[in-house]
């Protein structure tokens, strides 16, 4: 039996719905979901294997008009990562439709080559019958996390355009990054889901001390924000939204490691971070070379 084997890059603006479908392709809560746009931060790997067919899939940074050094370079992280995929999945939302060509919202590639693309539109559970036979009819996909027909419908189309190649990873997997960045992004993810306005995009997840060899797991973690007000903010009064923000990331990282977690949290503050090149850096976000503010 011939197999088939790539990397599948989720691209589109923010909030179409590219976490949510990651996690409903691989069937668990893996990359971090919020109703506010802009939640992804460093790209999700999810891998999902079929009979025939393993996919990568990379759940990218939304694709927004940056404003600030921070925003600039997740737009580069999205960027980098397309150009290298074996096959584009442009998500856009069905109640938006019709979607711009995947090459109008990636100018900065302009003439050069692409991968070759499927449209998908998401949420399609919110426009009418009528409409999703005419968007069905120009040859896209149309998906709903409510439906699970439309996610294996999905995968099939994406892998009859890989390439050919050998499984490259454990059947049974369903990632490759590290526990520890889950840790960061279930953090982050408690945050945008209790934390109002702009404070929630102030925070970032450093793990400073990681023990698998204790039961229960130690994790210790800092949450950095800009300013003192967002640090009382993501405190709480005596301690109560902190608490709230470990219980959600202690109880997703326990069912991820299928063991009990102890997790320490505390708060600092790390000025204007999301513009600064030393703190991005620090933090792992990638610069364009000419980045100074």
């Amino acid at each position: 039996m011939t197999t088939r084997y790539g990397t599948v890059a989720l691209v589109g603006k923010p909030n179409t719905g590219k976490s949510s479908l990651l996690n409903a392709i691989v069937g668990t809560s893996l990359s971090m979901v919020s109703p506010k746009a802009q939640a992804t931060r460093m790209p999700v790997t999810g891998i999902h294997t079929t009979e025939s067919a393993q996919l990568v899939l990379l759940d990218l940074p939304g694709l927004l008009d940056p404003a600030y050094a921070l925003q600039r370079s997740l737009r580069l992280m999205a960027v980098e990562a397309l150009v290298t995929a074996d096959l584009l999945l442009h998500l856009h939302p069905a109640t938006e439709a019709p979607a711009p060509d995947v090459a109008e919202i990636i100018p900065e590639l302009a003439g050069q080559p692409l991968p070759p693309s499927l449209l998908v539109y998401t949420k399609s559970d919110l426009v009418s019958t009528e409409q999703r036979t005419t968007l069905e009819a120009t040859g896209a996909i149309l998906v709903s996390t409510e439906h699970p027909r439309s996610i294996t419908s999905l995968i099939a189309r994406a892998s009859e355009r890989l390439p050919p190649g050998a499984f490259r990873h454990d059947p049974e997997d369903i990632g490759t990054q590290p526990v520890r960045f889950f840790v960061g992004e279930y953090l982050r993810e408690a945050a945008f889901n209790l934390l109002e306005d702009e404070v929630p995009y102030a925070v970032t997840a450093v793990v400073e001390e990681f023990r698998e060899d204790r039961s229960p797991v130690y994790i210790r973690a800092t949450l950095f924000v800009e300013r003192e007000s967002q640090k009382g903010i993501v405190i709480g009064k005596g301690g109560a939204v902190l608490r709230d923000i470990g219980t959600h990331a202690r109880h997703r990282l326990e069912t991820l490691l299928q063991q009990r977690v102890y997790l320490e949290t505390r708060v600092k503050v790390l000025p204007n971070w999301r513009r600064q090149r030393g703190a991005l850096t620090r933090f792992g976000f990638p610069l364009p070379p000419d980045e100074t503010t």
